[in-house]
């Protein structure tokens, strides 16, 4: 029992040391940065004595460890600052994009994630033949194509050229504002209302960056299953299998693969975790109203508080992803607990 306590007490230190770093970072960010906010609030030609009254309205001309402690206070608040751009709340507005995101990365990592595991024990299955050979090019180029070129390859092919796809965006304009907002993930709240043509439109502008953010995780997923399973395959309990005559079959899926399942908890969380930050050259190029996009827009506009708000944010996403992949780790390997 004590074990556990401490066990436990341990990980909410943890947690709490690397959240309290979190927070210090997304300070330092806002003051750090080469760019001024009160500057970017009023603009460059406002006279002094307005740049100073906003100064200090935003509270910048105080210590910065006073400056830190209201940062914590409004953190504690729910309190991320207004926007610049949208004059809204930064709570509001990122409740607004990042759902788009969520919608994008979801579909993406279970695209990837079926594709890409069984990619990866086949190829270590065949260790060596052009079938093994074939799955490492295509990983590779994975790898080593940039993202904006594979998107704006996508968009002239399947979009300029043959028009089989539509165009950039997250639905037609006939169909904006005609789904009424329950989850934010468009699809879904398409299904709620009944409206099957904004469904299939909806998913018909998710399919090219689905798979384009699915092909570089799958790359990803593909090369670490195979290099887990190569040395699941090398196992004596596989060995043993083998020597008792069971089909291939049964050694690959029963034996040597749960002991790979364990281990690619992690990698796909932290590739589900890359993909929720904001897939931002993907969002970009498909105009999709994401958190990538809201980010880079911010950034442009030297609009801070949105840019310390989403990094918090994505601070947040990995940490709880991290905590899920090291629970379900815990439930898979006895050994573990």
């Amino acid at each position: 029992m004590s074990k556990g306590l401490n066990a436990l007490a341990g990980l909410l230190a943890s947690v709490f040391l690397t959240l309290f770093g979190l927070v210090i970072v997304t300070f330092l960010i806002g003051r750090v940065m080469p760019i001024d906010p009160v500057l970017a609030a009023v603009g460059d030609n406002a006279p002094q004595e307005v740049v100073e009254r906003v100064r200090q309205e935003m509270g910048l001309d105080q210590p910065l460890l006073e400056q830190f402690l209201r940062y914590v206070g409004q953190l504690l608040h729910g309190d991320l600052g207004r926007s610049i751009l949208t004059q809204n709340p930064v709570t509001s507005d990122i409740a607004r994009y990042f759902p788009a995101t969520l919608e994008l990365a979801t579909a993406a990592i279970i695209l990837a994630a079926l594709i890409g595991i069984p990619l990866g024990v086949w190829s270590a299955v065949r260790q060596g033949t052009w079938i093994d050979q074939t799955i490492r090019v295509v990983c590779l180029a994975g790898h080593s194509v940039p993202v904006f070129v594979l998107a704006l390859l996508c968009l002239l092919i399947f979009y300029a050229m043959l028009g089989v796809a539509p165009g950039p965006g997250r639905q037609d304009i006939i169909f904006q504002d005609m789904v009424p907002h329950v989850t934010g993930l468009l699809t879904v709240d398409s299904l709620i209302a009944g409206d099957w043509d904004a469904f299939w439109d909806a998913l018909a502008h998710m399919i090219q960056p689905v798979c384009i953010l699915a092909y570089f995780s799958m790359a990803y997923i593909t090369r670490m299953t195979r290099a887990f399973m190569l040395d699941a395959l090398k196992g004596e309990y596989v060995i043993t299998a083998r020597a008792k005559g069971l089909p291939p079959r049964k050694v690959i899926w029963l034996h040597a693969f749960p002991n790979v399942g364990v281990q690619l908890v992690t990698v796909l969380a932290l590739t589900y975790a890359g993909l929720l930050e904001g897939a931002v050259v993907t969002e970009t190029v498909f105009s999709w109203p994401g958190l990538g996009q809201y980010l880079t827009v911010s950034l442009m506009n030297a609009d801070m508080n949105p840019v310390v708000g989403a990094t918090l944010l994505v601070g947040l996403v990995y940490v709880a992803l991290n905590l899920l992949a090291d629970a379900l780790y815990r439930q898979l390997d006895p050994r573990v607990r």
